[in-house]
């Protein structure tokens, strides 16, 4: 039934990842009812902002822009068909009819649970009505929806296994807007990286709230006894779950189906660490040897405050190895100051661990053009930092986003590793 009456859409991601692979489903959903997809705003029947609520200023940025849009609604011309507005995701879900209210020309609201029910939403909207559905769910993976991939390259693409959270921090609003953690299972994983490996797609990301707390407990052969090993050091709030596909077996069946695309994740808990993961990581030439470890505080007394489950030495030692509760009581000048602390910190770090790149030679996935130049190409090694190099210098052969280039680093700038190209083409593991 073609329902959307090949009306174009209009879509604005704000946020982490996850609301860039929550747009590829929305998509996905729509088109098959006939809407279609539009790059152009002015073009649009239908503008759909796939929002985030982790901080006060990302809110904001949507309330203004919502301004705008509905400037633009009220302006458009009688002869064309009446543009409708919805909030998508997190925002829909923290705010909830508040969202309505108080902005008259936003026609839909769908939580992150509710995109199946996008094509019934406009349809009420189409009858003059704003509709709303934010209904989180305990059982919802999307596992049959195959998202629609729009990275303007092609190279890579994340791919969601898990939704939701279960840590419950006291700081975080995640598992009120994103629900109960559930992970999709691992056939749904396998047949869309073996999709994206088909099409070219160079590097892939495993996205999860907690992407290494992966549990597939969808076939019963799978739902064993075996208790959760954490970290050690590590606890959790939680009884402790049973059974289940862990993530370093996904990993591992992922890590396999091509071994000329790299693999990554985000984000991981510290707690889900245990040493298999850290072993496959090691094994694995084309699992990327970087590890995204958040470190929400240096004091014990505060990760216990925040709940985190863990203590500083506890946090510290397996780095070796591999808001709604708290009152906010730190001035504003004290928070910009740690800040720019950190930031300073961070820098002289990344400078010195990238100036013992100089003289070495590293595989790079090219990414595009360099900021910097049109006769420059950037990219990223296995670890993730960025490198630019020239065009060309190695050979008449051409260089393609999405190739794959051997560079030897000469120099670091505004902690950028400025290279010289060695070689064009290969797998990830040369």
């Amino acid at each position: 039934m073609d329902m959307g009456n090949f009306r174009k859409v209009y879509f604005e991601t704000y946020g982490c990842q996850m609301n860039v692979n929550d747009t590829e489903i929305a998509w996905s959903i729509l088109q098959k009812k006939g809407y279609q997809r539009t790059l152009e705003l002015s073009q649009a029947d239908v503008v759909l902002l796939v929002t985030c609520s982790i901080r006060e200023k990302a809110e904001q940025t949507i309330w203004n822009r919502l301004q705008q849009l509905t400037a633009m609604k009220k302006k458009r011309l009688k002869s064309q068909s009446p543009m409708k507005i919805g909030i998508l995701g997190c925002m829909a879900e923290r705010l909830k009819m508040e969202v309505l209210e108080r902005e008259k020309l936003v026609d839909i609201l769908a939580g992150p649970d509710a995109y199946r029910d996008l094509p019934r939403l406009l349809a009420v909207a189409d009858g003059g009505q704003q509709a709303s559905n934010v209904l989180l769910s305990l059982e919802e993976t999307y596992a049959d929806i195959m998202p629609v991939h729009h990275a303007p390259q092609g190279y890579s693409a994340y791919v969601s296994i898990m939704r939701g959270c279960d840590n419950m921090c006291t700081y975080c609003i995640v598992p009120f807007t994103r629900g109960r953690e559930r992970s999709r299972p691992v056939g749904s994983v396998l047949e869309e990286v073996r999709m994206l490996s088909d099409q070219g797609v160079k590097e892939v990301t495993l996205l999860g709230q907690n992407v290494n707390s992966y549990r597939d407990t969808s076939q019963q052969q799978f739902c064993g006894t075996e208790l959760t090993q954490l970290s050690r050091g590590f606890k959790t709030i939680y009884r402790t779950k049973l059974g289940g596909l862990r993530f370093s077996d996904l990993l591992d069946h992922v890590s396999r189906i091509d071994p000329d695309m790299r693999i990554r994740f985000t984000s991981p808990h510290p707690k889900d660490f245990p040493d298999e993961v850290l072993q496959l990581i090691a094994e694995r030439k084309n699992i990327c040897k970087q590890i995204h470890l958040p470190a929400q505080s240096g004091s014990s007394k505060i990760l216990k405050a925040m709940r985190r489950g863990y203590t500083r030495e506890t946090y510290l030692d397996l780095k070796t190895q591999a808001f709604h509760r708290l009152q906010d009581d730190v001035p504003a000048e004290v928070k910009q100051r740690r800040l720019e602390e950190c930031i300073s910190v961070f820098r002289e770090e990344a400078a010195r661990v990238n100036g013992a790149l100089i003289g070495s030679t590293q595989l790079v996935l090219v990414e595009g053009q360099s900021k910097r130049s049109a006769d420059e190409l950037c990219g990223r090694t296995d670890g993730n930092t960025k490198v630019i190099f020239p065009k060309e210098g190695f050979n008449t052969a051409p260089i393609n986003v999405g190739d794959y280039v051997l560079v030897k680093h000469m120099e670091v700038i505004k902690l950028k590793l400025i290279s010289q190209l060695h070689w064009i083409g290969g797998p990830t593991g040369v």
